[in-house]
């Protein structure tokens, strides 16, 4: 599915009222099925595009994501057992210590709160770096509950301006070996997926190259590099393996050999390796040793209440407030032991 960049900002009479349904539809679920089938759903593309729908906004817009982001993450900064850290831009950096502060007032041990951490640290690595597809991270939210339990929500801008792509991440201690992970978007022919199944042995073959001596490296790449800032410059129309390394690269592939990273998690987690070195590594590997890459793109996918854009229709105001105060009294009964509304859109569900 496509999603097209879209100009301008949410109107705060729509946010407003985006951060008031999201609450109520957030209590709703929470309340049904607990904070980890939350989680679950969340990090569903088709669930939360589909959420979206419901809060009015774009239906295939790259603001959807970084809109409901916002609107859920002031509807949970109340006490639900769900926070969500980071955001957008600058934000999306505040997560560590969005996850600190939080982890801090639900009570989780120092081993779950560096779990969270490492979860949004190579979420973001993975997807920049690994995942090779066009496309730049500018967007990233972790959603914790008090268990522990996690999903992200993150979003890439396109090398070609005007598309947007979106990576659903939930609960896993697998970031490198072909990762359950939900991807939102355009495909591309010209992917290169370094944590895809068909990549084991290159990123295998990566270690053992950084592990044994980076330098001997150098001639694979000696009269073809096109970048200003080595010994001498090729043109461009001169690029052999796509991959050319900066003195800088160097430098760092020599700091990476002296830590010697014991797997390919370790060494995507290095601070400094990134796009560039890890696919000039898997390339190597395919020049020298034959390994295989995975050149498969990993990308995966009606309205209640109309669209900011007239889209297929105006957002209906009343409507939309009636939504809301059906739901928020359908919690608030149920608490007192009246679960009638409950009742009522379950056999809605069951109807439709």
């Amino acid at each position: 599915m496509h999603l097209p960049l879209h100009p301008g900002k949410c109107p705060p009479w729509l946010f407003v009222r985006m951060r008031r349904l999201s609450k109520a539809l957030s209590e709703l679920i929470i309340y049904e099925y607990g904070t980890e089938e939350y989680l679950r759903r969340i990090s569903d593309p088709l669930f939360f595009q589909s959420m979206g729908c419901v809060l009015g906004f774009d239906w295939h817009s790259s603001g959807l994501t970084t809109t409901v982001c916002g609107a859920m993450k002031e509807a949970l900064a109340e006490e639900h057992g769900v926070a969500a850290c980071g955001g957008k831009g600058k934000t999306s950096r505040k997560a560590p210590s969005d996850i600190e502060k939080n982890a801090d007032r639900y009570s989780l041990s120092g081993s779950k709160t560096e779990k969270l951490k490492k979860a949004s640290r190579m979420s973001a690595k993975v997807d920049s770096s690994c995942v090779q597809d066009g496309y730049g991270l500018y967007h990233h939210v972790l959603f914790m509950d008090e268990k522990g339990n996690w999903t992200v929500v993150q979003q890439g801008l396109s090398d070609e301006e005007g598309w947007a792509r979106r990576y659903h991440w939930h609960s896993t201690d697998n970031f490198v070996e072909n990762p359950e992970e939900s991807i939102m978007g355009d495909g591309s022919d010209e992917t290169l997926n370094l944590v895809g199944e068909k990549s084991e042995e290159a990123r295998k073959v990566s270690v053992d190259l950084v592990k044994d001596n980076p330098a001997r490296l150098r001639k694979y790449f000696t009269g073809q590099t096109t970048l200003a800032d080595n010994d001498y410059k090729m043109p461009k129309r001169h690029e052999i393996l796509g991959c050319d390394l900066s003195k800088r690269d160097w430098k760092i592939l020599g700091m990476v050999h002296e830590h010697q990273p014991k797997n390919y998690e370790e060494l995507v987690s290095l601070r400094g390796v990134g796009k560039r070195k890890l696919r000039a590594l898997a390339l190597i590997s395919k020049l020298v040793y034959g390994s295989e890459l995975d050149w498969k793109d990993p990308v995966k996918y009606s309205f209640s209440h109309g669209g900011k854009d007239g889209i297929p229709y105006p957002v209906d105001r009343r409507n939309y407030d009636k939504s809301i105060e059906f739901l928020k009294d359908a919690v608030k009964n149920a608490g007192l032991g009246d679960n009638d509304k409950l009742r009522m859109m379950k056999r809605l569900k069951e109807k439709f």
